[in-house]
């Protein structure tokens, strides 16, 4: 059997992913969760062979919590599912240790197909986006400007996020400006928008 962790924020798609799996002879769903901060604690409670993980949940988003399931369990193989069929999701999704990516469209034979493959060792990719990411290609922004802008989409003053990160107004002032520029935006509004929509956040 392979032992399958479910991590989605909207219970209908959980169920519905839970239901659909649970009809196949040799795959069984032994954990379900909402929230990304729930992943880790789950996986260690029922250690799943793979571990099907939303990007966008609460707590702690799906990339985050595929990145600290692998540290933590490296046995455990993950598929990042999302709406979000955004570039950088999937980089940072494979920087994160998934071995799959699917977007939640695809089909439920390839979805069962997906969970099959990663178990076997395979990596699976939604083509259309590893095309997309290829044309698109990786994030310009640093780690620091991916940090800042994060935080920026809460609208805090450059103070607010000085503190929140433990920098100075300057240093925060410059990496807003970098990030604006690498953007091509014309305001943080405005580049928080367009790294959100590549998936840089």
């Amino acid at each position: 059997m392979i032992k399958v962790l479910l991590a989605d924020d909207q219970a209908l798609v959980r169920g519905a992913f839970a239901a659909m799996l649970g009809l196949e002879p040799d795959i069984e769903v032994v954990a379900e969760v909402s929230a990304g901060d729930e992943v880790v604690d789950a996986a260690r409670r029922t250690s799943p062979d793979v571990a099907l993980l939303d990007v966008q949940m609460p707590g702690k988003d799906g990339l985050s919590a595929a990145a600290e399931l692998h540290a933590a369990l490296p046995s455990c193989r993950v598929i990042v599912c999302t709406t979000f069929g955004r570039p950088g999701y999937l980089a940072r999704a494979m920087a994160a240790g998934a071995a799959g990516f699917v977007v939640k469209d695809a089909s439920p034979e390839q979805l069962v197909d997906a969970v099959r493959r990663v178990h076997a060792g395979l990596r699976v990719v939604d083509p259309t986006l590893a095309a997309e990411s290829l044309a698109v290609g990786r994030s310009p922004l640093t780690d620091r400007e991916r940090d800042v802008l994060a935080l920026a989409r809460d609208g805090g003053t450059v103070a607010d996020l000085a503190k929140a990160l433990h920098l100075s107004e300057g240093t925060v002032r410059n990496h807003l400006s970098a990030a604006i520029g690498k953007t091509g935006a014309r305001t943080r509004a405005e580049a928080v928008r367009l790294a959100e929509d590549s998936g840089w956040l």
